[in-house]
């Protein structure tokens, strides 16, 4: 199998898409690994299998529309496997398998019939001190974007994914790439106040364009160096309840071709209407309610 992927919205080919069957039991308050999904079982809304399978077909059909060939990992029964974004990652022709959280490692054991493909050489397993999750690597041609949350409380964050070791593991791995740490707000109880992954947050689409949240970041400057980055004119800023519904959390097929959810009303009509791209919508709040969107259900292994 050939990997590369040097940015977020060259044409798509190959993709892993996570599994929406055999989630097992609703989780506990204290079992929830991320704000949303601890609101959603505080509320008593946390998605069924049956919205969640309908959602992620709905997904799943727009990619095979556009030839896009699905890769699925192994089913482990009584496992979410909605989001392979957090296994892991394509930066070039590498793969980086992520050092998730203890709870999820069956998920990373369930993409052995995938990694088995790649040349054993372009598999990179991280030293188990290096935290990061692929929401967390956003790339952009030479520049890879790395949101971190590098405090002391680090360890007792359950939504602190990211760890400042991550920075100079990739930077080792790809000395010839621009990598931008980026530190990012958190609260393990309040999808208001606290961002899971960069992706939540910060997404390049089209040609040059990207969507901030800029409250999204610790520090004013970071999201200020993004707007300068892209240009104030290429930036579409979302509200804070925007954010909160994960807006950012789009995923491109190609700069032409974006998938979005469907009520993403004002964003949806400013790709369209103003930067001129196809939007594809689909229904995809439910699974929102677990934490993660679009993008973090795919797992992109290659593109143009």
């Amino acid at each position: 199998m050939e990997l590369h992927a040097t940015n977020e919205t060259s044409r798509l080919r190959e993709v892993v898409l996570g599994l929406p069957w055999s989630m097992g039991h609703t989780p506990k308050l204290d079992e929830t690994y991320d704000s949303k999904s601890y609101e959603s079982v505080l509320k008593g809304i946390y998605p069924s299998e049956q919205d969640i399978v309908a959602e992620m077909g709905a997904f799943e059909a727009v990619l095979r529309k556009y030839g896009v060939k699905v890769y699925r990992p192994a089913l482990v029964p009584d496992c979410n496997q909605v989001f392979s974004r957090d296994v892991g990652f394509v930066i070039d022709d590498k793969i980086i398998v992520s050092n998730i959280i203890p709870d999820r490692q069956e998920e990373i054991d369930a993409y052995g019939d995938i990694y088995r493909q790649i040349h054993y050489k372009n598999i990179y397993n991280l030293p188990e001190t290096v935290h990061v999750e692929g929401g967390d690597v956003v790339l952009y041609d030479n520049y890879i974007f790395l949101g971190q949350y590098d405090f002391r409380d680090y360890p007792a964050v359950k939504t602190a994914r990211t760890n400042h070791l991550a920075l100079d593991y990739l930077k080792m791995i790809f000395p010839s790439k621009t990598i931008i740490p980026l530190n990012l707000r958190k609260s393990d109880t309040d999808p208001y106040e606290g961002i899971l992954h960069l992706d939540c947050t910060f997404m390049p689409v089209g040609r040059g364009k990207a969507i901030i949240y800029k409250d999204g970041f610790m520090n004013p400057r970071d999201a200020n160096h993004l707007v300068d980055l892209f240009g104030k004119e290429n930036v579409f800023e979302l509200t804070r309840e925007e954010m909160y519904w994960m807006n950012s959390n789009v995923f491109s097929i190609s700069e032409d071709v974006v998938v979005t959810e469907e009520h993403f009303t004002r964003l949806n009509d400013h790709l369209r209407n103003v930067w001129g791209m196809t939007v594809e919508t689909v229904p995809y709040r439910e699974i929102s309610k677990m934490g993660g969107l679009l993008r973090c259900s795919t797992l992109p292994l290659r593109r143009d």
